[in-house]
């Protein structure tokens, strides 16, 4: 057992378990939507290869243009790497007959790939993944397909397509009978399987009206599927998507002291109720560079920023599969690595330690937005609600900073105590409150009454460090036995 990890999650479990603001939060949860939830954006082929039975001549894993041997029996045995990290969502991509690994040349809308896994594999994932209090999401291309696709080879459907680029085949999506047939098409997928959520790709030239008659189709099945986009659209997904928005992250947190003034250009609308929708936050995505390609200084530090940032500003966020172990590359197959789980823990700790925090307060996912300061890398935010204040600081500068805010933003007789790290900081005689943050460190202070010497969080902390130091003591006393015994012999 990594120890460190250990006493780092104890710690945070104790500073929640001390704190009785925070229980009260956990108690009247609302109805679950889709700001909610966080997830976690993979490819099936490029995860864990758990079996070589579905692996054909086309699997070579060090090739980058082929299939690597990933499959969905790959994913259910290291689903307990997404689960720790706090992810409630798994989006798995396209999962249906394809010529390309990543799926974007699919030949069916109903046969699964075989080099991913069976009919009935998919269906153990899905329960499986649900026994992890979390759901899959699948993708569904509506053009853009193999010009192989059995649709293609029906030559009453001649006039569905617009025509072909190489292999890749282009539906006519204004054509009424292509509608019917995608709308058929999904909505026979979500009837069958247990999915929590439908992302449409490749929209093309798909109209508004055409787009909400899908997306009404899905949830009449269930109405608790989310559908999303990973094109920009008016039409009413669950959440926006905006070409921009990995890229204005990138930029705020490629370096320290960039400018980061443009971070809240997509969150603002939603945060100030002038739109219904959250946007997806997201520091890359599965058809950009990785954000790591872009970075100039130490990336496992300005992962921890960013990641941070997606993950407490109201919004939905995404994050692609790597990020975790700082997976680099240029768009396409560089960037779509076979993941490597023998890397440092370090960010994945970092992101399951946050995402504890944000799974358990439904005030820091869908509580009001108030920006107190962003400013070249600082950026101050709080979180708040009839039942909690929270006050984020995410300090992507060189400086050690000095953060002032006034008594009127916490409360009176209050302090705040930091889940990350453990500062505490009290009202000075002014009211004001001064935070001292370190250079390139993020924290998340919960606001509570003030009380001194917070005993349930020393004795918490006193019971950590006692069973350590007990578990090394019989450590040292059995390679002592051992010692004698091998002396004995």
């Amino acid at each position: 057992m990594k120890f460190n990890k250990w006493i780092r999650t104890t710690a945070i479990a104790a500073l929640l378990f001390s704190s009785v603001a925070f229980t009260s939060a956990v108690n009247a949860e609302q109805t679950r939507t889709i700001v909610d939830e966080s997830i976690y954006d993979l490819l099936v082929d490029r995860y864990f290869n758990a079996t070589n039975a579905n692996d054909d001549s086309n699997t070579d894993p060090k090739d980058p243009t082929k299939f690597a041997g990933g499959d969905f029996k790959g994913i259910g045995d290291r689903i307990s790497e997404i689960s720790n990290m706090g992810f409630s969502i798994i989006s798995v991509g396209s999962i249906f007959d394809t010529e390309k690994y990543d799926g974007s040349l699919i030949t069916s809308y109903s046969a699964f790939e075989p080099s991913f896994g069976t009919r009935e594999e998919f269906i153990q994932l899905i329960d499986l993944v649900k026994d992890y209090n979390m759901s899959i999401m699948v993708d569904f291309p509506l053009t853009n397909v193999s010009k192989n696709h059995e649709w293609a080879k029906d030559s009453t459907k001649a006039d569905w397509i617009v025509g072909t680029t190489g292999d890749v085949l282009r539906w006519d999506l204004k054509n009424k009978e292509v509608q019917e047939a995608l709308i058929d098409a999904v909505v026979q997928f979500v009837s069958t399987y247990e999915v929590g959520g439908i992302r449409l790709t490749n929209l093309d030239i798909a109209d508004t009206a055409f787009l909400n008659e899908m997306i009404a189709a899905i949830k009449a099945v269930d109405e608790n599927i989310y559908v999303i986009a990973n094109s920009e659209s008016d039409a009413n997904f669950d959440a926006t998507f905006y070409n921009e928005v990995s890229d204005i992250f990138r930029n705020a947190f490629k370096n320290i002291d960039e400018d980061s003034s443009a971070i809240t250009k997509y969150v603002d609308p939603f945060a100030t109720g002038k739109a219904n929708i959250p946007t997806q936050l997201m520091i890359d995505h599965l058809n950009t560079d990785r954000f790591v390609y872009s970075v100039e200084i130490y990336p496992p530090t300005r992962i921890k920023m960013a990641i941070a940032t997606t993950l407490l500003l109201p919004g939905v966020p995404v994050m692609q599969y790597g990020t975790e172990i700082a997976m680099n590359g240029e768009a396409g197959p560089e960037a779509h690595q076979l993941y490597n789980f023998k890397t440092d823990s370090e960010l994945k700790d970092f992101i399951g330690d946050i995402q504890t925090l944000r799974n358990k307060s439904e005030t820091l996912r869908r509580g009001d937005f108030n920006l107190i300061q962003n400013e070249d890398g600082l950026i101050v935010f709080q979180r708040s609600s009839d039942k909690e204040n929270w006050i984020v600081i995410i300090n992507n500068t060189s400086m050690r900073e000095k953060i002032e805010i006034p008594q009127e933003i916490i409360g009176e007789n209050k302090e705040l105590r930091g889940m990350l790290n453990g500062e505490i900081f009290r009202a000075g005689e002014d009211g004001t409150f001064r935070i001292i943050q370190d250079r390139e460190v993020v924290e998340i202070y919960q606001v509570i009454d003030e009380r001194g010497i917070n005993v349930s969080y020393i004795i918490a902390m006193a019971l950590v460090y006692i069973v350590f130091i007990g578990f090394i003591v019989a450590l040292m006393k059995r390679a002592k036995r051992q010692k004698a015994m091998n002396g004995d012999k």
